[in-house]
């Protein structure tokens, strides 16, 4: 796996582990958590390191989502236990020290911690009492996720956290670890989620351990540097910038969005810079062109979809036409799977008209179109069935450009990992010959490299493209269009992935604000009207005045503490741009010379008070949320 490497990580880094699957990144966690010894060499953490790791399985249980994240806090189990003990034993002395215990631990909101970790990732309020075991696997990770998030730590290990989340909890997650005071190493094959979080990339690279400062992009910058430089690659990396730039031409011709234009052609010329980074890559295939292909390939019209007798979504009018490349936005469980099956007619167009081309030949891919391959077959003879008269030469040839090569081509992929399955799945729907791809979360636990692959494959597709994603670098360069789901709808999208974040994030802050008791709502909508359109039945007129003042009088205790929220979440959003700022410059590499000693240390010194600040500005602003949180209580109970 490693030979003779060193790697020295320091407290507070971020740090991505990037390398090709079966590199050993793995297994570089396992070293971290005492599950696999050096066989040379030593494996050092401070003394009391507290390390929380994300697991990958999680068994069928009856425990409720709640608890099963709450005993992530294992400090927090041990204490409950005790106290139990103490009050069964009716050891006074002992319980009131437990309790103390306790209260250092925050344990009067841990429940609550756990809640919004389990929304955050994505969860509605009710599945928190859901027991473990009614949810599916990839739900369940979910939940291993949430554990490992509880858990307090000073060294946090996540391997993929993003394989099975939606583009929405990516973003909330981005958020919660951009908070995370500790050292966190992460495995990811998300190029936007490492440029969002890591400060720091550890590249697998021939068995050892290479270092980079910055996120992912300043890697690959790096990285395409020193290998733009090596001769034997030269024609292969020209090769891959006149592809992207005749992808470039074309979507410049085609583009009808200014905004969105202008966004893909950024990234694009980003994409031609960053091409000698990949000049290794083992991947190399196409969608080969349709045979023939109907204009319109599909349409829905005056279409409802949803499951049963529930739609989800109404007033569907959708074409999709040659070259349409559209990628779906919208909250967790607003439709887009839905959305998805009725255009492929897998039952869920509930009314409405849905027309097909004579040509139309859909590629359809998803997490659990893996379960209908057959686990006993090859990657030869699943193709082979579909085209019986191919010769073995061909079957082979397209095979290798999805790495399946020699006897692996031959080999059941019983044995084959999640990745491999994918790469299959993907091959099968690629020797169809669609004109019309229909994928919905396709990166999942495809690495870096196949997932650029998938990119540029999917950047050359002549037929029509809807996607579901929470790879933003595949959305950004494939498709030319979003649409939105949500409320029950779906329309045209004009703005950006950047856009669509802000959208979130104030669609969120809406749905987390206190629910206004009745009597709040009322008074806002008729303060200028007479008493009677307040009035309750059967209130008397000294009871109506009673009320009223005591609203009034709990409407002046909390101004002063609405006042200090809102100050401290404009100062929280400062300093967070201001850490931003610091580690944006921490993140050249020149600042680490020696002759830069006293900006790095000025630099650090700034990036620890500027969390501590932030740290003790996030700690008053719960503070004094909870005394918002108990005032309108206090006056719910009274009215």
């Amino acid at each position: 796996m490693l030979e003779r490497t060193s790697l020295t990580i320091q407290p507070g880094q971020r740090v991505a582990i990037v390398g090709a699957n079966g590199a050993g990144k793995s297994s570089l966690f396992q070293l971290f958590l005492g599950g696999l010894a050096p066989e040379h060499g030593n494996v050092s953490l401070p003394g009391g390191c507290r390390i929380a790791h994300m697991a990958q399985e999680v068994a069928a249980s009856q425990r409720s989502a709640r608890d099963f994240v709450l005993d992530g806090d294992i400090e927090l189990r041990r204490l409950e236990r005790e106290r139990a003990r103490s009050e069964a034993e009716e050891d006074d002395h002992t319980l009131a020290r437990i309790l103390g215990e306790l209260d250092i631990h925050e344990a009067w909101s841990a429940s609550r911690r756990a809640e919004a970790l389990i929304r955050g990732l994505g969860f509605s309020t009710a599945d928190a009492d859901r027991p473990v075991a009614s949810f599916s696997g990839g739900w369940r990770i979910r939940l291993n996720l949430a554990q490992a998030l509880m858990r307090p730590s000073d060294l946090l290990l996540l391997d993929e956290p993003t394989n099975h989340l939606d583009l929405d909890a990516c973003l909330w997650l981005e958020n919660w670890l951009a908070r995370y005071s500790g050292t966190l190493l992460f495995i990811s094959h998300d190029r936007d989620f490492m440029d969002r979080v890591a400060t720091q990339v550890v590249h697998f690279d021939h068995r050892k351990l290479v270092p980079y400062t910055g996120n992912y992009t300043a890697f690959e910058s790096q990285r395409s540097e020193r290998l733009a430089q090596q001769q034997a690659g030269y024609e292969r990396q020209q090769a891959r910038v006149a592809e992207i730039q005749r992808f470039i031409d074309r979507f410049k011709a085609q583009a009808t969005k200014a905004r969105q234009a202008q966004s893909r052609v950024k990234a694009l010329e980003r994409m031609e810079r960053i091409a000698p980074a990949h000049i290794d890559s083992p991947f190399s295939f196409r969608f080969p062109t349709a045979d023939k292909v109907s204009n319109p390939l599909l349409s829905i019209r005056k279409g409802e979809a949803g499951h049963g007798d529930t739609v989800l979504l109404r007033g569907l009018d959708l074409t999709l036409l040659p070259g349409t490349r559209v990628g779906l936005l919208g909250p967790n469980g607003a439709g887009k799977s839905t959305l998805m099956d009725a255009l492929r007619d897998a039952g869920t167009l509930l009314n409405g008209e849905r027309k097909t081309g004579e040509h139309l030949a859909i590629g359809y891919f998803a997490q659990h179109q893996l379960e209908s391959l057959d686990l006993d077959a090859s990657p030869f003879l699943h193709l082979q069935r579909l085209s019986p008269g191919a010769s073995e030469q061909k079957v082979r040839n397209f095979l290798g450009g999805f790495n399946f090569h020699g006897d692996e081509a031959l080999t059941p992929i019983r044995q084959f990992s999640g990745g491999e399955k994918a790469r299959v799945a993907l091959a099968v729907i690629a020797w169809q010959k669609p004109n019309l791809l229909l994928l919905d979360e396709p990166t999942n636990h495809l690495d870096l490299e196949m997932r650029q692959a998938l990119t540029m494959a999917l950047q050359e597709f002549e037929g029509a493209i809807v996607v579901v994603s929470h790879d933003r670098h595949l959305l950004r360069n494939t498709v030319d269009e979003f649409w939105l789901v949500t409320d029950g709808r779906v329309q045209s999208y004009d703005g950006d992935l950047e856009d669509y974040e802000r959208w979130l994030a104030e669609r969120r802050k809406d749905d987390t604000e206190a629910p206004r008791r009745e009597s709040d709502a009322s008074v806002s909508r008729h303060t200028d009207t007479t008493d009677v359109a307040s009035e309750t039945p059967g209130e008397s007129a000294d009871d109506r005045k009673t009320r009223k003042r005591a609203e009034a009088d709990r409407r002046k205790k909390l101004s002063p503490y609405r006042k200090r929220q809102s100050n401290l979440e404009s100062t929280m959003e400062a300093l967070q741009k201001e850490v931003a700022a610091v580690e944006d410059a921490l993140a050249f590499p020149d600042v680490y010379d020696d002759s830069n000693r006293a900006r790095l240390r000025d630099l650090l010194g700034q990036q620890a008070d500027l969390k501590r600040r932030l740290s003790e500005a996030e700690d008053e602003w719960m503070a004094v949320v909870e005394q918002i949180e108990e005032l309108e209580s206090e006056g719910l109970v009274q009215s």
